[in-house]
């Protein structure tokens, strides 16, 4: 089953885009999985199942690595790239 995956990551603490950004350079490194970014959040779009799997190894790292932060993830079946407008 298809997915699609609109995330932002709201790490608090005062430094906090190299949380962002390393995040999403991330979840780039994921080849099966198509991101999409913009100003506000980034999109997924793959397998539910493997970005499903790509969340909950991240979600983890980041917490890991940059303590306390807020995930606002929204999730849509199937693949609504072409329906996104930005």
């Amino acid at each position: 089953m298809k997915a699609s995956v609109d995330i932002s990551l709201y790490p608090l603490a005062d430094e906090y885009i190299p949380a962002i950004k390393e995040f999403i350079e991330r979840v780039q490194l994921y080849p099966e999985i198509a991101v999409v970014r913009n100003d506000l959040s980034t999109q997924l779009y793959g397998d539910y199942d493997q970005i499903m799997d790509l969340l909950k190894i991240e979600v983890k790292l980041s917490w890991e690595k940059y303590g306390k932060s807020i995930f606002v993830i929204k999730l849509l079946r199937d693949d609504l790239r072409g329906l996104a407008s930005g």
